[in-house]
């Protein structure tokens, strides 16, 4: 008698867990329909970042392009100033600082003219170009630093 009460208890609460755990047809599709849902959520989400991150890459890239034509206007300046110096002063080395100035004149144009021609193809690209244009620009300042430094003395 113990026996069969335990067993018939064991089986009803057996029977009672299989039966909570099982989902209605109307559950799994109401939990995949969520699950649809969620997935568009985030992917809306993932295109909105993306939206973002390409807005801010065109924004910096604007910005850059804006102060790098500054320096670009303002080397050139400095070009055509100390070919007026050297034209002015006759200096005996005329030849080597015109051949530099040649150089740098043409190092300017080049960068003017990358700048022109760089088309936004994505934020690792923007970044390559950012850094080696930069690194450029400021090789070129520094030669007219040290082409002022050296008619200085």
């Amino acid at each position: 008698m113990k026996n069969s009460i335990f067993i018939l208890g064991s089986a009803l609460i057996l029977a009672i867990t299989l039966f909570s755990g099982c989902q209605t047809r109307s559950t799994k599709i109401k939990n995949a329909e969520d699950n649809v849902q969620e997935a568009k959520m985030d992917l809306a989400e993932a295109k909105t970042d993306l939206y973002m991150i390409r807005l801010d890459t065109i924004s910096n890239y604007n910005q850059f392009k804006t102060e790098a034509e500054k320096i670009i206007i303002a080397q050139e300046k400095s070009i055509t100033e100390f070919k007026a110096w050297l034209v002015s002063e006759k200096k005996e080395n005329d030849a080597e600082h015109n051949n530099r100035l040649v150089v740098m004149e043409n190092k300017n144009r080049e960068l003017k003219t990358k700048l022109a021609d760089f088309k936004e193809e994505g934020q690792d690209k923007w970044i390559v170009f950012r850094d080696e244009f930069n690194r450029d620009m400021n090789e070129l300042g520094k030669s007219l630093k040290d082409f002022t430094v050296e008619n200085v003395k």
